[in-house]
């Protein structure tokens, strides 16, 4: 099969099978233009609720299909590409999280939502880069296990005046991004803004003119009179960025996510067509990661 032809038998399979396709900003391109919905995680596992579809085809990593089959349970999610993992969400280990909870027992757990399942379900709360401030100060502990991101951490502990316990993870794609390539973007593109994610490490923070999870981000560059921008976070961001304000140019900053770019148009194919690879979780681990999530949605 030619690949042209692969978006028509993709929108053919989604009509036969009452399916949407949900693609996070961090995907191809070519996976964003036959997607129903784009956007975040959390928001595109919200959006599916929203939805009459009974197939859910998640274009992403593997808990970001998970958190969509959490808040989804009736409904079939399917992970186009079964390997499609996040480095950042395997850093954080059940055994673990249990040593730091023995650790520090008058703590509130406040677990990323770039996270397992597991991790969720021994959780008090779940959050996003976008409300994990929101989520702190509203905890009544005033220490905070904060887990698995510790520049997202630590961004937030320059906030507030809880104690964050941080969690000795990271995002490699926003860890690996060189100071040295944003100032040289700099040099080259002097009057370009520096947008970043609260998940890079506080070098590359410090350099930036907005701090933000790609909502935000998306946001600001939409109401900005700026015209361009050096983008520090996943370079296929860029795409979307590009895709929703022509007139603007940007400039990314040489990092890549391998889970995110794993999946093709072939695997959305064969996703819809054999219904695979559909994420299952225990019951008892998914209802104690819904009331995670669920108390985040409350709180913010």
């Amino acid at each position: 099969m030619q690949n042209q032809s692969l978006p028509a038998v993709i929108n053919r399979l989604k009509k036969e099978k009452n399916a949407i396709i949900l693609a996070h900003v961090y995907q191809k391109g070519e996976i964003q233009d036959i997607a129903d919905f784009i956007g975040d995680s959390l928001a595109l596992s919200k959006k599916a609720m929203e939805t009459s579809a009974e197939i859910i085809v998640f274009c992403g990593v593997s808990f970001m299909a998970e958190t969509a089959h959490i808040l989804n349970p009736e409904k079939t999610v399917l992970l186009p590409c079964l390997d499609a993992g996040c480095g950042l969400a395997d850093m954080a280990t059940i055994n673990q999280l249990k040593k730091q909870k023995e650790k520090y027992p008058e703590a509130a757990v406040v677990s990323y939502v770039n996270s397992t399942a597991e991790i969720k379900a021994l959780s008090d709360v779940c959050c996003t880069s976008a409300n994990a401030l929101d989520i702190v100060t509203a905890m009544n502990q005033d220490t905070i296990l904060f887990i698995p991101d510790k520049n997202l951490g630590s961004y937030i502990a320059e906030k507030c005046d809880k104690k964050i316990v941080l969690w000795d993870g990271y995002c490699y794609v926003h860890e690996n991004i060189d100071p040295k390539t944003i100032k040289e973007l700099k040099k080259q593109h002097h009057t370009a803004e520096i947008i970043v994610h609260p998940e890079c490490p506080k070098s590359i923070r410090d350099l930036a003119d907005f701090i933000g999870g790609t909502g935000h981000m998306s946001r600001y560059v939409k109401e900005s009179d700026c015209t361009e921008f050096i983008v520090g976070t996943e370079d296929n961001f860029s795409y979307r960025l590009k895709k929703d304000n022509p007139n603007k140019l940007f400039y990314p900053v040489n990092t890549s996510c391998e889970g995110m770019r794993k999946s093709s148009l072939t695997d959305v194919k064969n996703a819809l067509e054999k219904e695979q690879y559909k994420i299952t979780i225990d019951k008892d681990i998914r209802e104690k990661a819904y009331k995670a999530l669920e108390t985040m949605m409350n709180l913010s």
